[in-house]
């Protein structure tokens, strides 16, 4: 009894002085102009890593500061906008949708069955978005852009800019741009996420939307059309294919994944909860970012090959091969900021 008593005793000193470090924190903040979420989270990994604390617990700690303050620091008066999302009752279309209507914009939902109405919802509309699976958004540009005024901005989500993009242009004579929402339906708000931004045709139409998302947190990412879909086949369709396959794997084996967590790693634990959440999305939108493009098939194609050759190297126990393959990668990563010698075995053995 007296070591749980003195246990409990530190446990509860430790939450006071964390809650008088926040106290402190939220104060120097708000006393002063709010600095952006990259200038908070810089230049701190090494100082985390002599820590012993997760980059994850850091950075959940500067959002939720970023959160407390940013309601009293950013409201400003909203110009009402007219605004038709169209795929509105799908989930990343309902994100938007309640995200600008709580901040008083006019937001209507053209679905399916709502075509026969397409002149009233879309040709009024200052803000027309296309939020729809991928392999429908450029038949919809197209469907969409005969009912637009030449004043309405046009602009979609989905995971693949060139097409989109090139049908805006063409099919539209307004305002046409490209966004990309590096993150699922699942969030709360913008804070603390990334939106990648295509330029497309008179920006400034669409300056009042990205200073709307930089006002909640967000961080805006500008590139082409192209460079996107290029980058996005590695972020996103070779990653899919990776933790899709990984699942598919731990299913086929039958692991008990609650079992397994009970003597997991933190990074295991960090795989697994990437793996709920892929494998709670609808698994036609997983399908559909692995098969967007032929560059994307090709690409899982490759991987595949790699995967294959890789464990022929293990199958055949070839150590001196599968450490030459190792030092020749290595070289093409960022070096990483060494942990202080007295943690690094065991930072080893938790990876």
């Amino acid at each position: 009894m007296p070591l749980k008593s003195s246990y409990s005793d530190k446990l509860k000193q430790t939450y006071q002085n964390l809650l008088a470090l926040l106290s402190d924190r939220l104060s120097l903040l708000a006393t002063s102009e709010l600095p952006c979420l990259e200038e908070q989270l810089a230049n701190v990994a090494q100082e985390l890593a002599q820590a012993g604390i997760p980059e994850s617990v850091w950075v959940s700690l500067v959002d939720g500061c970023y959160a407390t303050l940013t309601p009293a620091t950013s409201i400003n008066y909203i110009k009402p906008r007219q605004v038709t999302i169209i795929g509105g009752h799908g989930r990343m279309g309902r994100l938007f949708r309640e995200q600008l209507s709580a901040v008083g914009h006019n937001v209507s939902v053209l679905e399916q069955e709502d075509w026969d109405y397409a002149d009233q919802l879309l040709s009024q509309a200052e803000l027309v978005l296309v939020s729809v699976p991928i392999e429908q958004t450029v038949d919809v540009i197209k469907r969409a852009a005969k009912y637009l005024s030449p004043t309405t901005a046009l602009c979609d989500i989905t995971s693949i800019k060139t097409q989109p993009t090139q049908a805006m242009l063409e099919h539209h004579s307004g305002s046409v741009m490209g966004l990309h929402p590096m993150f699922g339906p699942n969030i709360k708000s913008f804070l603390g996420q990334k939106v990648v931004v295509c330029p497309g045709r008179n920006d400034d139409s669409f300056e009042w939307l990205l200073d709307f998302i930089k006002s909640q947190g967000g961080e805006l990412i500008v590139c082409t059309p192209e460079e996107h879909d290029q980058m996005m086949v590695i972020i996103q369709a070779t990653q899919h294919f990776c933790r899709f396959s990984l699942g598919v794997f731990l299913a086929q084996a039958k692991i008990d994944i609650d079992r397994s967590l009970t003597m997991s790693t933190p990074s295991y634990r960090q795989e697994i909860d990437i793996l709920k959440r892929l494998f709670s999305q609808n698994p036609h939108l997983c399908v559909d970012i692995m098969l967007a493009t032929e560059e994307r098939c090709q690409a899982i194609s490759s991987l595949a090959n790699t995967y294959s050759r890789l464990a022929r190297l293990v199958a055949s126990k070839d150590r001196a091969a599968l450490i030459q393959e190792f030092e020749g990668t290595k070289s093409c990563f960022p070096r990483f900021e060494a942990i202080p010698e007295k943690t690094t075995s065991n930072a080893l053995l938790s990876i």
